[in-house]
């Protein structure tokens, strides 16, 4: 049987190197307009979208994911721009996958700022945090006892109102009105154990693509 073709678009929220192992695919950057139509010529199998420009450049839209589906392309979205399209688009065939796509497909994240970063352009490396990662890190804390629910709205509500590409976790804690022993306590915690949400679900996407071959 002959192999399938798969196009991925990634670009921060999983290095390229881990994604590989987990993945034998063709890599893309981030997806922008216009990059799913210049497939349909010689079209892949399944199309994963991880990464999408936002406010740079014009994002990939609906309709030319939705004329792949109609030609029989599997579309799996999860994590940045893949998990906001699946989450408007899941009732046309694209599979959502993760976390992300489970919190725009349920109404508890609505806008693209909630997993907009900004990165260097030559290393993908992360120069600021998403607020949704940010947020369930925050939720993790409070469970388990190292804020109260009033500092998790403090802390989000701090987070939100940073313009996204200057959003940090030290920014946060600058900005918010904690004090500073739960400062430390939280910063410890989440060196320790903070979760990129958006690079986990990166992963489970990769590995269910992989699954379907």
């Amino acid at each position: 049987m002959e192999p399938k073709k798969i196009v991925v678009f990634i670009g921060p929220s999983l290095p390229l190197a881990e994604a590989r192992e987990i993945l034998d695919a063709d890599y893309h950057p981030p997806i922008a307009r216009g990059d799913i139509t210049a497939l349909l010529n010689d079209p892949p199998d399944i199309i994963g979208i991880i990464d999408g420009v936002f406010h740079q450049q014009p994002a990939v839209s609906h309709k030319e994911i939705i004329q792949a589906l109609k030609e029989g392309i599997m579309i799996v979205g999860a994590s940045s721009m893949g998990a906001l399209r699946a989450a408007e688009l899941d009732s046309m065939g694209m599979v959502g996958i993760g976390t992300v796509y489970q919190y725009y497909r349920d109404g508890i994240i609505e806008s693209d700022d909630d997993v907009a970063i900004v990165f260097d352009p030559i290393t993908h490396e992360l120069l600021s945090e998403a607020l949704v990662s940010m947020s369930y890190n925050f939720q993790v804390a409070e469970n388990k006892g190292i804020i109260t629910s009033n500092d998790y709205k403090v802390l989000y509500e701090t987070a939100k109102n940073i313009f996204y590409p200057h959003r940090t976790y030290q920014r946060v804690f600058n900005e918010s009105s904690l004090e500073k022993n739960k400062i430390t306590e939280l910063g410890t915690f989440l060196d320790k154990h903070g979760i990129d949400i958006k690079a986990e679900d990166a992963k489970k996407a990769l590995k269910y693509i992989k699954g379907l071959i």
